[in-house]
């Protein structure tokens, strides 16, 4: 059994499942807090490079199910049978830490601040990476900022596709995502016709790890604009394989296709996402061209909401899915993938402004 599968089966309570690291796994490797761990918000200093230790290990923090009211989402309760804490301790979400690697990338964080016997008590600080991270790389602290004011940490979870985003039926025609419903048969790029079971839906305030990814019309094809959630998956066919790519079908995440010019970040106001279930893992198809579905199993399940992890179990009794046979890009793939689709973008890019 594995170490979700163990832990789901000892909570009771839990809403949610995040994994996080100690803070001290930061540490500062150069800069201002030279050899200091990742501390308060306000004692860390921008340009300061920080590592990962190569022992870190993500550890799960069971959250109990939180209040009614979005007001209530800058803390909750740690559930019965966590790892980290005890039952009924609180957690204050801090702070939004972002951070650059040396490839340009950008990292988001979260700090967590987990209280022993109530809100006065002493506190252990954790991060929740939204992004990777890789020991023995260097992040450049760039900001600090005070966490975001209506976030839940179990928002997290539906960060696929943006209001409007026009997804293909099963009879070719291409319909807002907002407009369909369970029971609906899409089209799936290996298992043509398929039933949608379940949809989720989250609305968040779009700035940093929340903020949609826009790719213009004709960048990678697709036939209109395609705004998703940064960590939302594109699957790209590589007929030539990169080095170091085992298979040809690839999975890469909306954010590492952003530089600025022709795929960005839009952020300002809310964006409202929607996530898409079926039976299988699947490839659908939005504005024309491939992405994946949300995957559903014990990770998924477990940072769920608890109404919303109820709603899909019991549509959905025992649904635990494999994952597409599509190979992830990883971090050594990102800069040639990202490279070899550049070039191909500008010449579509330019057909397209001649001839408006």
């Amino acid at each position: 059994m594995t170490l979700n599968a163990d832990l789901n089966a000892s909570l009771t309570d839990a809403a949610h499942i995040v994994h996080v690291f100690a803070a001290d796994d930061l540490f500062v490797s150069a800069g201002a807090n030279h050899g200091d761990g990742l501390g308060e918000r306000e004692t860390l200093c921008a340009g300061d490079i920080y590592e990962l230790d190569s022992s870190a290990r993500l550890l799960p923090l069971a959250l109990a199910r939180p209040g009614v009211s979005r007001t209530a989402a800058r803390w909750q309760k740690i559930a019965a049978g966590s790892p980290i804490g005890a039952p009924g301790d609180p957690v204050v979400l801090s702070g939004r830490l972002v951070f650059m690697a040396p490839d340009g990338q950008k990292a988001d964080l979260l700090l967590l601040r987990c209280h022993s016997g109530g809100l006065s008590g002493p506190a252990a600080l954790y991060v929740l990476p939204l992004s990777p991270l890789v020991p023995r790389t260097e992040y450049m602290l760039l900001t600090a900022e005070p966490a975001p004011q209506d976030l839940r940490l179990a928002d997290l979870l539906c960060l696929s596709f943006h209001r409007g985003t026009r997804v293909m039926r099963a009879d070719g025609t291409s319909v807002p995502v907002e407009t369909l419903r369970p029971g609906e048969r899409l089209l799936t790029r290996d298992h043509g016709a398929q039933v949608l079971r379940w949809i989720g839906t989250t609305t968040l305030r779009a700035r940093g790890s929340f903020a949609p990814v826009v790719v213009p019309a004709g960048t990678l094809g697709n036939e209109g604009e395609l705004v998703v959630g940064p960590h939302q998956r594109l699957f790209l066919y590589q007929r030539d394989r990169l080095p170091g790519q085992r298979k040809s079908e690839l999975l890469i995440q909306a954010r590492h296709l952003v530089d600025d010019e022709k795929v960005y970040v839009r952020e300002g106001g809310y964006a409202e996402y929607f996530s898409l279930v079926f039976d299988r893992h699947e490839i659908i198809y939005a504005e024309g061209i491939p992405v994946e579905s949300l995957m559903v199993n014990d990770a998924t399940l477990a940072a769920m909401p608890a109404p919303l992890r109820a709603e899909v179990e019991s549509h959905l009794p025992g649904l635990v899915q494999e994952p597409h046979f599509g190979e992830t890009a990883g971090e050594a793939l990102i800069p040639a993938l990202q490279s070899r689709l550049r070039p191909a973008q500008r010449p579509r890019l330019r057909v397209i402004r001649s001839r408006a």
